[in-house]
Protein backbone atom coordinates (compact mmCIF):
# COMPACT_ATOMS: atom_id res chain seq x y z
CA UNK A 1 0.00 0.00 0.00
CA UNK A 2 1.50 3.22 -1.29
CA UNK A 3 1.83 6.76 1.19
CA UNK A 4 -0.84 8.75 -0.82
CA UNK A 5 -3.54 5.75 -0.75
CA UNK A 6 -2.90 5.28 3.15
CA UNK A 7 -3.51 9.61 3.06
CA UNK A 8 -6.48 10.46 0.83
CA UNK A 9 -5.61 14.09 1.76
CA UNK A 10 -2.41 13.68 0.33
CA UNK A 11 -3.76 13.61 -2.93
CA UNK A 12 -1.78 15.64 -5.31
CA UNK A 13 -4.62 15.84 -7.81
CA UNK A 14 -6.72 17.60 -5.13
CA UNK A 15 -8.20 21.48 -6.37
CA UNK A 16 -7.03 23.95 -3.52
CA UNK A 17 -8.73 27.52 -2.99
CA UNK A 18 -6.51 30.10 -1.56
CA UNK A 19 -7.79 31.66 2.24
CA UNK A 20 -9.96 34.81 0.91
CA UNK A 21 -7.89 37.76 1.18
CA UNK A 22 -9.18 41.63 1.36
CA UNK A 23 -8.30 43.45 -2.01
CA UNK A 24 -9.82 46.45 0.03
CA UNK A 25 -7.56 48.88 2.15
CA UNK A 26 -8.41 48.87 5.38
CA UNK A 27 -8.50 52.18 7.69
CA UNK A 28 -9.17 55.25 6.15
CA UNK A 29 -7.60 54.75 2.68
CA UNK A 30 -10.79 52.91 2.12
CA UNK A 31 -12.47 56.42 0.93
CA UNK A 32 -10.04 57.14 -1.36
CA UNK A 33 -11.63 53.34 -3.47
CA UNK A 34 -14.38 53.24 -5.65
CA UNK A 35 -16.17 51.13 -2.91
CA UNK A 36 -15.53 53.36 -0.26
CA UNK A 37 -16.61 56.53 -2.04
CA UNK A 38 -19.83 54.29 -2.94
CA UNK A 39 -20.40 53.66 0.42
CA UNK A 40 -19.73 57.23 1.53
CA UNK A 41 -22.39 58.30 -1.34
CA UNK A 42 -25.16 56.19 0.20
CA UNK A 43 -24.69 57.48 3.47
CA UNK A 44 -24.73 61.19 2.59
CA UNK A 45 -28.21 60.62 -0.44
CA UNK A 46 -29.25 57.89 2.07
CA UNK A 47 -29.68 60.29 4.96
CA UNK A 48 -31.35 62.62 2.43
CA UNK A 49 -34.03 60.93 1.30
CA UNK A 50 -35.04 60.04 4.90
CA UNK A 51 -34.56 63.49 6.00
CA UNK A 52 -36.66 64.87 2.60
CA UNK A 53 -39.58 62.05 3.23
CA UNK A 54 -39.53 63.04 6.75
CA UNK A 55 -40.41 66.18 5.75
CA UNK A 56 -42.76 65.76 3.41
CA UNK A 57 -45.10 64.14 6.18
CA UNK A 58 -45.79 61.25 4.23
CA UNK A 59 -48.98 61.92 2.55
CA UNK A 60 -48.76 58.02 0.83
CA UNK A 61 -48.21 56.13 4.10
CA UNK A 62 -48.08 52.56 1.60
CA UNK A 63 -45.66 53.62 -1.14
CA UNK A 64 -43.16 56.16 1.45
CA UNK A 65 -43.20 53.91 4.04
CA UNK A 66 -41.02 51.53 1.76
CA UNK A 67 -39.14 54.29 0.84
CA UNK A 68 -38.20 55.31 4.48
CA UNK A 69 -37.64 52.01 5.14
CA UNK A 70 -34.86 51.71 2.68
CA UNK A 71 -33.46 55.13 3.34
CA UNK A 72 -32.81 54.20 7.05
CA UNK A 73 -31.97 50.64 6.65
CA UNK A 74 -29.02 51.50 3.61
CA UNK A 75 -28.19 54.49 5.77
CA UNK A 76 -27.54 52.33 8.68
CA UNK A 77 -26.16 49.09 7.47
CA UNK A 78 -23.93 51.33 4.57
CA UNK A 79 -23.01 53.09 8.14
CA UNK A 80 -21.78 49.57 9.85
CA UNK A 81 -19.97 48.28 6.76
CA UNK A 82 -18.09 51.50 6.36
CA UNK A 83 -16.71 51.00 10.17
CA UNK A 84 -16.23 47.33 9.47
CA UNK A 85 -13.45 48.97 7.32
CA UNK A 86 -12.34 51.67 9.26
CA UNK A 87 -11.65 49.96 12.44
CA UNK A 88 -9.81 47.17 10.47
CA UNK A 89 -12.25 44.65 11.06
CA UNK A 90 -12.11 43.01 7.70
CA UNK A 91 -8.68 42.12 7.95
CA UNK A 92 -10.34 39.77 11.59
CA UNK A 93 -13.02 38.09 9.85
CA UNK A 94 -12.22 35.42 7.16
CA UNK A 95 -14.51 35.71 4.52
CA UNK A 96 -14.70 36.73 0.54
CA UNK A 97 -14.59 40.63 1.00
CA UNK A 98 -15.13 41.12 -2.65
CA UNK A 99 -18.25 38.80 -2.80
CA UNK A 100 -19.38 40.63 0.17
CA UNK A 101 -18.73 44.04 -1.43
CA UNK A 102 -20.34 42.89 -4.61
CA UNK A 103 -23.73 41.50 -3.34
CA UNK A 104 -24.11 44.44 -0.81
CA UNK A 105 -23.63 46.96 -3.49
CA UNK A 106 -25.95 45.15 -5.82
CA UNK A 107 -28.60 44.57 -3.13
CA UNK A 108 -28.29 48.21 -2.02
CA UNK A 109 -28.60 49.08 -5.94
CA UNK A 110 -31.88 47.33 -6.17
CA UNK A 111 -33.18 48.65 -2.78
CA UNK A 112 -32.89 52.19 -3.89
CA UNK A 113 -34.15 51.60 -7.41
CA UNK A 114 -37.41 49.98 -6.03
CA UNK A 115 -37.63 53.14 -3.42
CA UNK A 116 -37.30 55.45 -6.28
CA UNK A 117 -39.72 53.90 -8.78
CA UNK A 118 -42.31 54.33 -5.74
CA UNK A 119 -41.29 57.75 -4.93
CA UNK A 120 -41.59 58.53 -8.56
CA UNK A 121 -44.88 56.96 -8.80
CA UNK A 122 -46.14 59.00 -5.46
CA UNK A 123 -44.90 61.76 -6.40
CA UNK A 124 -46.10 61.60 -10.39
CA UNK A 125 -49.97 60.72 -8.90
CA UNK A 126 -50.05 64.13 -7.18
CA UNK A 127 -52.20 66.63 -7.61
CA UNK A 128 -50.45 70.03 -7.85
CA UNK A 129 -52.16 73.44 -6.39
CA UNK A 130 -54.91 74.60 -8.96
CA UNK A 131 -54.76 71.67 -11.41
CA UNK A 132 -56.77 68.84 -11.64
CA UNK A 133 -54.76 65.56 -12.85
CA UNK A 134 -55.13 62.05 -11.27
CA UNK A 135 -52.92 59.02 -12.13
CA UNK A 136 -55.68 56.29 -13.13
CA UNK A 137 -54.01 52.74 -13.09
CA UNK A 138 -56.83 49.97 -14.37
CA UNK A 139 -59.59 51.25 -13.02
CA UNK A 140 -58.47 52.45 -9.43
CA UNK A 141 -57.53 56.58 -9.43
CA UNK A 142 -54.89 57.76 -7.61
CA UNK A 143 -55.31 61.55 -6.10
CA UNK A 144 -52.36 62.89 -3.78
CA UNK A 145 -53.11 66.63 -2.52
CA UNK A 146 -49.92 68.20 -1.92
CA UNK A 147 -49.22 71.67 -1.33
CA UNK A 148 -46.36 73.24 -3.35
CA UNK A 149 -43.67 72.53 -0.91
CA UNK A 150 -44.69 68.91 -0.54
CA UNK A 151 -44.43 68.51 -4.27
CA UNK A 152 -41.02 70.15 -4.26
CA UNK A 153 -39.58 67.56 -1.42
CA UNK A 154 -41.29 64.63 -2.92
CA UNK A 155 -39.31 65.84 -6.66
CA UNK A 156 -35.92 66.10 -4.81
CA UNK A 157 -36.49 63.01 -2.23
CA UNK A 158 -36.95 61.00 -6.49
CA UNK A 159 -33.79 62.45 -7.83
CA UNK A 160 -31.84 61.79 -4.47
CA UNK A 161 -33.15 58.17 -4.41
CA UNK A 162 -32.21 57.56 -7.91
CA UNK A 163 -28.69 58.77 -7.09
CA UNK A 164 -28.05 56.75 -4.26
Amino acid sequence: MSASAANPNSNSNAVTFPTPRVTLPLGTSVLQTYSGAFICLEILFGGLVWILIASSNVPVPLLQGWVMFVSVTMFVCSSLYLCVYLCGLADKLDTDWNLVDFVYHFVAFVFYFGASLLEAATTAGAVKPGSHNATVVDTLTFVTALNERQYNINVAATKLSLTS
